[in-house]
């Protein structure tokens, strides 16, 4: 996994000291500039993914951001760092912007994530099979590559993903398993992560 899905992992005394913010952050909106500067290019470059446009992906981050502080009053802990909150409100706005512009999601991921994601076999990385992949994920039902992105880079846990995308925690595993397969049947691939 990146270095930056790792930073995704926090411990609970973190979680406590996050929460300890959050509640902050509902009485004086000043102190959600911290949570701001913490989440913002994770937020950021999860929508730049589905947009492939950086001033698009800009404006939904700071409409993120800004229904997320207009909201914070109505925020419950549920277990999850305040991240996935922010993963649900950015996907709706995702969503909300495609429905409004009549376009559908893409999926815009560099080289360098795709080798994450799959075990070569040799050293020699065919750009044209990263090209057929990037192709081919653009070409999967949106439900699997949310969940493929959260799973894979974002690594968000299967609890996590289904808080994120309104699903059961059944419901996410089915889907990652599915578009896992459909990726090593389709492209004789052996993936890094099964599990």
């Amino acid at each position: 996994m990146s270095t930056d899905a790792n930073l995704n992992r926090m411990t609970d005394d973190e979680i406590r000291k996050e929460q300890d913010l959050i509640e902050k952050s509902k009485k004086d909106s000043r102190a959600f500039g911290e949570i701001y500067e913490k989440y913002f290019d994770q937020i950021f470059n999860y929508i730049l993914r589905q947009t492939g446009d950086d001033e698009l992906a800009g404006d939904l981050c700071s409409q993120t951001f800004v229904i997320a502080l207009n909201n914070l009053a109505r925020y419950e802990f549920r277990g999850f760092p305040f991240s996935a909150w922010l993963y649900k409100i950015a996907g709706n706005e995702v969503n909300k912007h495609y429905r409004k512009h009549k376009g559908k999601i893409i999926f815009s991921i560099e080289e360098l994530k795709m080798r994450e994601l799959i075990e070569q076999t040799s050293d020699d990385w065919d750009e044209e099979l990263i090209n057929r992949l990037i192709q081919y994920m653009n070409e999967l039902p949106t439900e699997m590559v949310r969940v493929l992105e959260l799973r894979f880079f974002e690594d968000k846990d299967f609890k996590e993903i289904a808080f994120i995308l309104d699903m059961t925690e059944s419901g996410a595993k089915m889907r990652t398993y599915r578009a896992l397969d459909k990726l090593r049947t389709n492209f004789n691939i052996k993936m890094k992560y099964d599990g």
